[in-house]
């Protein structure tokens, strides 16, 4: 009897050990995460301007998280047209990523203003605007909104990966992006990828620059995958976030970008509106405008709403 008092009394001590173990661990990751956090907003610039954004988006009525992510290049200027507009989608059942790129150059209807290409609405009016635009010719609504300046951009690629991400660069390519790229399999920091990804002095244009884009998110996200890359996503966010104008909380932010870049599919989904597999548009071109793209918004409507509900979407480029 005496003996199995002493046994239950070690086991309980045993079992007390081994908790007091793990809170310490768990102690010890959060602080751990939030040192490099710290660290990561130390590496920004104090003098950051920061916008107040209206924006009216709704929930998705089916629970999956929407968001608009823009990149721009504001180079100290009032007002700057995004040269990124992208739409992610994440369902929280599943963890699924979706990932939908518009081009620049559509042409479409702007609420309340003369048609022009796509990414002048948010020169005209924010993303509050771009929200309303999609809206009115797609009939897809967004909760929420990033704009991400493309220093920030850099800067986290470069806390992510100090010694670049591996890209094969398929041409030459310098005009207009602020560096010199070769031909070749090679690593990339934060100002090369960028200019990479920004890249469209060539016979693809556009096309090609959403391409390089969407394989520019999908080698982000295979670094951040490793082991080292998830130890480095608290400095990560922090470095990132003080370039990001957005109406998430921090919270929701964090949660938001470990989704994308932590997501349990073996790619991201994507599409690209207009491509060349669906076809249903034409390149053209309107005095006081420029090239634009003129597409069947019917076609892209019906498209962009199957593949956001769709539980399984292969790629289109």
């Amino acid at each position: 009897m005496e003996s199995r008092v002493r046994l239950k009394k070690k086991k309980k001590k045993r079992g007390r050990k081994i908790v007091l173990l793990l809170l310490l661990i768990i102690v010890g990751l959060l602080g751990y995460s939030g040192y490099q956090y710290y660290q990561g907003l130390q590496l920004a610039d104090d003098d950051q301007d920061m916008e107040d954004y209206e924006f009216n988006g709704v929930k998705d009525e089916n629970g999956r998280i929407n968001v608009l992510l823009l990149g721009v290049d504001s180079r100290g200027e009032e007002k700057s047209r995004t040269d990124t507009m992208m739409l992610a989608q994440v369902d929280p059942k599943t963890n699924e990523t979706k990932l939908v790129s518009f081009m620049r150059d559509i042409y479409t209807e702007i609420p309340e203003h003369q048609n022009y290409k796509l990414n002048t609405a948010f020169y005209l009016g924010g993303p509050e605007l771009l929200r309303q635009t999609i809206k009115e010719n797609f009939g897809i609504d967004i909760q929420y909104f990033m704009v991400v300046d493309f220093k920030g951009f850099e800067q986290s690629v470069d806390v992510l990966a100090p010694e670049g991400i591996e890209i094969d660069v398929e041409k030459v390519m310098s005009e207009n992006i602020g560096v010199q790229l070769e031909p070749g399999v090679q690593n990339l920091n934060g100002k090369e990828l960028l200019g990479y990804a920004r890249f469209r002095h060539d016979a693809e244009g556009d096309f090609g620059r959403v391409k390089r884009q969407q394989k520019v998110i999908t080698a982000l996200k295979e670094e951040a995958l490793t082991l080292d890359g998830v130890a480095k996503l608290p400095k990560l966010i922090g470095s990132i976030q003080p370039y990001i104008e957005t109406n998430m909380n921090k919270l929701d932010q964090i949660s938001i970008l470990k989704d994308i870049l932590l997501s349990n599919n073996d790619s991201i989904n994507k599409l690209t509106i207009p491509n060349n597999d669906i076809g249903a548009y034409e390149q053209t071109s309107y005095p006081g405008v420029g090239s634009v793209l003129d597409i069947d918004f019917s076609v892209y409507e019906r498209e962009l709403k199957s593949f956001l509900n769709s539980e399984h979407s292969s790629e289109q480029e």
